[in-house]
């Protein structure tokens, strides 16, 4: 998408949010009501000092007029997916939504060959792993513990420290994860 329509919605939406007329975002912003005008229509392209100006006048971060907006609702497709997997290929991990400053978690879905076993380092301190077995059956090791879970079964454990994934039952084994990044 075009930067200056990138900014142009911005403005626009955040303009309104603070239910500011374009005179009054003027004269917060020290820029006539006829260039912010423009940029909302995104009929010119604003200079850095330009959108700064804006930025310092409705109080937000310079980068807020700049990233493109998430929907409120939007699908993700498995096959719109790019997969993570380990060097044999034999575990696959796909990542529907990522950890960003708006989100502290991130949302997998894995997949383990019949047979195989993968393991994991460890994510950040702190960090805690929700899991649910979607098929299959999962042996898991953690913290010197073996946990086994079948279909629908879920378990939840500090994800800070080295854990093992083992398809212990027939068939590819399918989990939905969670990692939870406590703020």
């Amino acid at each position: 998408m075009n930067i200056n329509l990138i900014i142009a919605e911005n403005l626009k939406r955040l303009r309104n949010e603070r239910n500011l007329s374009l005179s009054q975002l003027a004269e917060l912003s020290a820029l006539s009501k006829v260039i912010l005008s423009q940029i909302e229509k995104g009929e010119t392209n604003p200079t850095i000092n330009t959108i700064w100006k804006i930025a310092a006048g409705l109080n937000v971060p310079y980068t807020s007029l700049l990233e493109r907006q998430q929907q409120d609702t939007y699908v993700i497709k498995k096959s719109d997916i790019a997969s993570q997997a380990a060097n044999d290929g034999q575990y696959r991990l796909y990542c529907y939504y990522s950890n960003t400053p708006h989100r502290n978690f991130e949302l997998f879905q894995m997949e383990l060959d019949e047979g195989c076993r993968y393991s994991s380092v460890g994510h950040p301190e702190k960090s805690e792993e929700y899991l649910m077995v979607l098929e299959g059956q999962l042996t898991l090791e953690v913290n010197n513990e073996t946990f086994i879970l079948g279909a629908d079964d879920t378990i939840t454990f500090s994800a800070a420290t080295k854990h093992v994934y083992f398809n212990s039952g027939k068939g590819i084994l399918k989990t939905s994860i969670v990692n939870f990044y406590p703020v």
